[in-house]
């Protein structure tokens, strides 16, 4: 009897603690006036409410710049609280990395502030947004209650941008969706990679254009190696001192390239790809099984498509 009632507790406080619809942030220091929130390595679902994304903000002398806001208006709305606990600054621009869900879906909480992204960022937002949300709330449930697109309002471009009294670097790049934003920022050496950086996670790619997103991360790690870089942040696992999360992603983006064509070559169907298992490397990689499965699905085609022209 006592040891069901302790599994009816520990099943009450798993409940509650996914119906409180309380994302528990905690802005994270990795550079002096940077934080972070980091979220889990795992897929959206009922539990997470989505929270499986890295947003920051960087605190200037007049005022703040948040990078991303995250899957849903409650978290943009307790990223806000927790963004007042850390400073009374003013919010002054929030900049969407891309234009995947779970980084622009919190704007509504940010409506009163310019919210600003590369222009395809806001033509994608613009054009997918609702299907996203829509997607996220088949996924992730009442954590979306009251979320709606808030499209970016200012167009960004590569270079240098001052704002609340911080210099950032904007660089505009393609290739994990079609428009790619990274920002950098000078003073404290601090790289926001958005989702062209993974770290202890499976890349997602449903939107990828490999090549163009291998040569982003070798223009990434450039900078990592020739400006006066001290963190990283990737758009999904641990924040680093180093360029290891943008080696991890090149090597799964190599990995599962090569494999695919090597597939196509060998006449293998989309069913007998699918059923492959992941090499040791990536053996107990979050998310690298349901990852790869839907890669095949996103990417396979095309290897096909290219084996069948070269007659091999």
């Amino acid at each position: 009897m006592k040891r069901l009632l302790c599994l009816l507790l520990v099943l009450l406080a798993g409940s509650l603690a996914a119906d409180d619809f309380d994302y528990r942030l905690v802005a994270q220091p990795v550079a002096r006036d940077v934080y972070v929130f980091i979220g889990k390595t795992e897929d959206f679902d009922t539990i997470n409410g989505g929270n499986i994304v890295n947003t920051g903000f960087i605190v200037g002398t007049d005022g703040i710049v948040v990078i991303d806001s995250g899957p849903s208006l409650r978290y943009g709305q307790q990223m806000r609280r927790a963004i007042a606990r850390v400073s009374d600054k003013p919010v002054l621009l929030v900049i969407n990395t891309h234009h995947h869900p779970d980084h622009f879906l919190g704007n509504q909480a940010f409506a009163d502030v310019p919210i600003g992204a590369l222009a395809d960022t806001r033509q994608g937002i613009a054009r997918d947004g609702d299907a996203f949300a829509e997607n996220l709330f088949r996924m992730s449930g009442n954590w979306m209650k009251g979320t709606e697109v808030q499209v970016p309002n200012r167009t960004l471009s590569a270079g240098k941008l001052a704002v609340a009294g911080r210099s950032l670097r904007l660089i505009a790049l393609d290739g994990h969706t079609g428009a790619d934003l990274a920002v950098f920022d000078e003073q404290s050496g601090t790289l926001f990679a958005g989702d062209l950086a993974f770290n202890g996670r499976a890349p997602t790619t449903p939107h990828a254009q490999v090549a163009h997103w291998l040569a982003a991360l070798d223009q990434l790690e450039k900078l990592t190696r020739e400006s006066d870089f001290s963190v990283l942040v990737p758009g999904h696992g641990a924040v680093t001192h180093d360029a290891a999360p943008i080696r991890q992603t090149r090597d799964w983006l190599n990995w599962l390239t090569a494999s695919l064509r090597e597939a196509a070559r060998a006449g293998l169907d989309m069913n007998e790809v699918l059923a492959r298992p992941l090499p040791p490397v990536y053996d107990g990689l979050p998310v690298g099984a349901a990852e790869y499965r839907r890669s095949v699905g996103h990417l396979f085609p095309a290897f096909e498509q290219d084996a069948l022209e070269s007659g091999r």
